[in-house]
């Protein structure tokens, strides 16, 4: 079981995303992957490119934000997992997809991507000792420990997919 002193308050409302007593972080992380990519795959091209508001993401920009975020949070996993008490910055996810390239980019290209981070994410956890998976480290002026990271992902992502499905579709 999980504990709240693991991570930040603000992100109680991933946690509660995933199942952490029934589910390993590597099974949550293959379920919420193929959720992601199931429902995004098969998806009209019009809908590519959709923002559902004027100052809102489109979906690939959404896309390019689940990637980034794995990416950021993966590197805080790895810190942490290997012990390093650097204490890491925060990053602006508006800053990031302003800068990003997402809408000139195939979407089927965005969903691979994906994909082939998410096997490396899972193969990244897989490879952690139960120690390494309890350890804390410091992330935007937060403590967070590897396993919380592990499920963090999936309730991410899930979270995305709900917004998905609320707003896009």
């Amino acid at each position: 079981m999980i504990s709240k002193s693991e991570y930040a308050p603000y992100f109680e409302q991933y946690m509660q995303l995933v199942s952490v007593e029934e589910m390993s972080i590597v099974d949550n992380l293959e379920a919420s992957q193929k959720k992601f990519h199931n429902l995004l795959d098969n998806l009209p091209v019009e809908k590519h490119n959709y923002a559902y508001d004027e100052d809102k993401w489109t979906l690939k920009e959404l896309i390019q934000h689940v990637i980034d975020t794995e990416r950021v949070f993966c590197y805080r996993a790895l810190c942490f997992a290997r012990n390093d008490k650097t204490e890491l910055p925060g990053f602006d996810q508006d800053i990031f997809v302003d800068n990003d390239n997402a809408n000139d980019r195939d979407f089927y290209e965005l969903l691979s991507e994906m994909d082939v981070l998410r096997k490396s994410t899972i193969q990244m956890f897989k490879s952690f000792t139960s120690e390494a998976l309890l350890r804390k480290g410091i992330a935007s002026k937060n403590s967070i420990s590897v396993r919380a990271l592990g499920y963090l992902f999936s309730g991410h992502q899930l979270h995305h997919v709900n917004i998905i499905k609320e707003r896009y579709l």
